[in-house]
């Protein structure tokens, strides 16, 4: 929750009076827990916690990446109580889409004999990203991609063209999967999969007020 896009989406809410809330998921950032403990399971049971707790009104869920997936699950399970869904370069699935077959030989068997295993990052302090065979196993009940996704509520899609580590085409599979007549896909040209540049915080911060706007209206 200290990342650019949350505290950018912080700082535009507080200039629009919209509450906002931000949160890291156990095993993340300042929340206790061991990250190799968690699955997606785990982690959409925290985003449903916190979701009951603080909402009142009509609610804009917001998911980038895994958190995207996430919201996706979030959302089917209480979309009565929402206002709209704007993913930022959603990963639904990845476990199964990406991380697999990505992976060596070795480290398959790795996976097999129950390690964990470390794989490369570009992120946060460069830190190896930990993968235990749990994550997978526990996340697969949850994939989303494979059904359509019942979600008639407003939604919003940001990927960018040249993002190396979630291609676009996993945005165009949700937006495919998702059951809404009010759903949009914007692909931004040359964005990695950070959208973190000042042009990309505002197109993020441009989509979130075009959906609170059609609903004041």
């Amino acid at each position: 929750m200290q990342g650019q896009k949350a505290l950018a989406l912080e700082a535009f809410c507080k200039t629009k009076d919209i509450t906002y809330t931000r949160f890291d998921y156990s095993g993340h950032g300042s929340s206790t827990g061991e990250f190799t403990d968690g699955d997606i399971g785990t982690w959409l049971s925290d985003a449903l916690c916190v979701f009951d707790h603080v909402t009142e009104n009509k609610t804009i869920l917001i998911g980038s990446s895994m958190g995207a997936w996430i919201a996706t699950l979030l959302a089917s399970q209480r979309v009565s109580k929402l206002a709209g869904l704007l993913t930022i370069a959603a990963a639904p699935d990845f476990t199964e889409k990406l991380l697999l077959p990505a992976l060596s030989t070795q480290h398959r068997d790795q996976l097999l004999r129950g390690e964990t295993i470390a794989l490369a990052s570009d992120y946060d302090d460069g830190s190896p990203y930990p993968i235990s065979a749990h994550l997978i196993e526990k996340s697969r009940a949850h994939c989303v991609l494979d059904d359509p996704i019942n979600l008639h509520i407003p939604v919003r899609l940001l990927h960018g063209t040249n993002d190396q580590d979630v291609p676009y085409s996993l945005s165009v599979e949700l937006m495919q999967a998702i059951q809404s007549d009010d759903i949009q896909l914007t692909l931004i040209k040359n964005a990695d999969h950070r959208l973190s540049s000042e042009a990309d915080l505002q197109a993020i911060t441009n989509t979130l007020w075009s959906l609170i706007d059609a609903q004041r209206s």
